[in-house]
C-alpha cells in the first residue's frame, strides 16, 4: 500500500507537471467520474494544484472543482509525455488527463471521486485524519497526546490509526518501533513519555528522509524507502519483510505476526524489543 511519502512525492511530481497547465482531454472508466465530467466537463480547466493529505491525493481544477483519490493497495498515478508508451496495460487505467506536453495515467485507482469546497469540508474520511506527518505545520507535541489519547490500542495498531497522525503506513509502523526500541504488540498506556516522543519525532524523521528535494521535474521517484540509512539497497529497512533474518542490531530472528482489526504483519526483533 503506497503510504504518507509516496503520496507525497506523486502530488508534488504531479503539481510541477499540471499546476497552471490546461486540461485538453479528460478519459475515465468510472461511471460516476463520467457522470460528473458529463455535467461539468474538466476539458478546458486549468489545473489549479495538486497536494497530499496524509494518504489521501487531492487535484484542484478551475471552477471549484477537487479530484480527490485514494490508491488503497495497488493504485498508482503515472506521467508521460505525449506519445510516450504506457508502462501499464490500458486495462489497468481508471483516469487519464491529458495537457498539451503531458499524460497522467491513474492505473488501478479505487477511490476517486469530484468534490466542490464545500463538500470537501464535509468529507468523513478527511475530516477524521490527524495532522499529516508531512504537512509543513506538523506539531510534534499535537501528535504526542492523540497518541497517548489512545492508550488502551497496541502500538502498532496505534501508529496506523490516520485519525491519530496522518501518513504512516505499515512499512514505517515496524521500523519506527524498532528504531525507539518499543515492542509493537504493548499497549501505548505501557509507554514512557520519552518512548511517545521518539515514536512521533521517528515517524516525522523517517518519511521527511524519504521525500528529500532532489529537483528532479517531472521524473517519478525510483529509488526505494530507507530507514537505516545504509547504501546498499539489501539493507534499506531494519526489520519490515526481513522474517527470520537476523536483526541487524543484535543478530537475532526477526519476527512477524499479524496486528489489529486488519491484520497488518508487524515486524519486529525480541531481543531489541521485549515485551
Amino acid at each position: 500500500m503506497p503510504e504518507g511519502d509516496t503520496i507525497f512525492r506523486a502530488a508534488r511530481t504531479l503539481n510541477r507537471a499540471l499546476a497552471g497547465q490546461t486540461v485538453t482531454r479528460f478519459h475515465t472508466v468510472l461511471p460516476q467520474l463520467s457522470r460528473i465530467d458529463q455535467d461539468s466537463p474538466l476539458a478546458g480547466r486549468t489545473v489549479e494544484s495538486v497536494e497530499s493529505r496524509g494518504k489521501w491525493m487531492l487535484m484542484r481544477f478551475s471552477g471549484d472543482l477537487i479530484l480527490l483519490t485514494h490508491m488503497r493497495m495497488n493504485g498508482s498515478w503515472h506521467i508521460y509525455r505525449q506519445g510516450e508508451a504506457w508502462r501499464r496495460g490500458h486495462q489497468h487505467m481508471r483516469i487519464v488527463i491529458e495537457t498539451c506536453e503531458f499524460v497522467v495515467v491513474g492505473f488501478d485507482v479505487p477511490v476517486a471521486e469530484v468534490h466542490t469546497q464545500a463538500s470537501l469540508a464535509h468529507h468523513p474520511s478527511l475530516t477524521r485524519l490527524g495532522p499529516d506527518v508531512l504537512g509543513p505545520e506538523f506539531d510534534e507535541q499535537d501528535a504526542v497526546a492523540r497518541l497517548r489519547a489512545l492508550a488502551e490500542f497496541q502500538v502498532g495498531d496505534a501508529l496506523l490509526r490516520q485519525s491519530m497522525v496522518a501518513g504512516i503506513g505499515n512499512v514505517y509502523k515496524s521500523e519506527i518501533c524498532f528504531a525507539c526500541r518499543v515492542n509493537p504488540f504493548r499497549k501505548v498506556a505501557s509507554l514512557t513519555d520519552d518512548e511517545v516522543s521518539c515514536l512521533i519525532s521517528k515517524a516525522h524523521e523517517f518519511l521527511r528522509a524519504n521525500v528529500t528535494d532532489t529537483s528532479d521535474g517531472i521524473v517519478t521517484y525510483r529509488g526505494f524507502r530507507r530507514t537505516t540509512r545504509r547504501a546498499d539497497s539489501g539493507e534499506r529497512l531494519w526489520v519490515y519483510d526481513r522474517r527470520n533474518q537476523p536483526c541487524r542490531r543484535c543478530g537475532t530472528p526477526i519476527r512477524s505476526h499479524k496486528q489489529g482489526e486488519s491484520a497488518r504483519v508487524t515486524f519486529w526483533c525480541p531481543r531489541c524489543q521485549p515485551l
